[in-house]
């Protein structure tokens, strides 16, 4: 019998049981096809743009790394942000290789044409310290312009090295927000950062690549290009 008074090894228990427990359930539980599928970070570094769509690819490449930064404030004995990467954006509880999931994502991405979208509410106009974090309203502009197929027919320009395809233009967001490069004062700065980033994806994605195709490979950044 569990004790759930003993938090000795544990404190972040979990409990299941039959949903017929519950009264008011949805028959079937069972959702459709999402239209839109949203991948989020909190980029510290200050690279990343505030909104990309991802190809299938890049898709599946950003499901495997799972990115996202660790602050002062949020994790304890940090200081400096630090990277962090995490499979399926939740390693361990996944039993087999990321790969797999990636390539059924992959799957139902084309099954379903479904935009995938990489959402950056972290640091803008450099790294943290620097730069601010991306007002949450302009986050809230981008979401609903990406629902409301606002951002289907606009132009996109590739990022230098992440290759993220990036709009123009949002309604409600000011066109140099969405171009991260433009928001840094010192734009070679902003290359390096970006290429410190670059490499620690390239890093992280090491022990995966023995077991990724070569689409998802191709989603890769490349270092130094400007």
């Amino acid at each position: 019998m569990p004790n759930y008074e003993d938090k000795s090894i544990t404190e972040n228990t979990r409990v299941s049981y039959p949903i017929d427990y519950i009264d008011n359930i949805m028959v079937p539980s069972i959702g459709g096809n999402p239209k839109n599928i949203f991948f989020l970070t909190a980029d510290a570094f200050g690279v990343l743009p505030p909104i990309s769509k991802l190809t299938k690819g890049q898709a599946m490449y950003q499901f495997i790394s799972g990115y996202t930064a660790k602050v002062a404030g949020t994790e304890a004995g940090i200081i400096e942000p630090v990277a962090a990467f995490s499979a399926c954006f939740g390693a361990p509880f996944m039993p087999l290789h990321p790969t797999v999931y990636a390539e059924m994502l992959g799957k139902k991405i084309k099954e379903n044409d479904v935009n995938v979208w990489l959402l950056n509410t972290g640091w803008t106009g450099g790294p943290y310290g620097v730069g601010s974090r991306i007002k949450l309203k302009y986050t809230r502009a981008m979401i609903t312009a990406a629902l409301n197929g606002d951002l289907d027919n606009v132009a996109y320009i590739q990022h230098e090295i992440f290759g993220l395809n990036m709009p123009t233009e949002c309604p409600d967001v000011p066109a140099e927000k969405l171009n991260p490069k433009s928001t840094w004062h010192d734009a070679i700065a902003y290359d390096k950062k970006a290429d410190e980033l670059a490499q620690l994806f390239i890093n992280n994605f090491k022990k995966f690549e023995e077991y990724a195709n070569d689409e998802i490979m191709a989603a890769a950044p490349a270092l130094g290009v400007k």
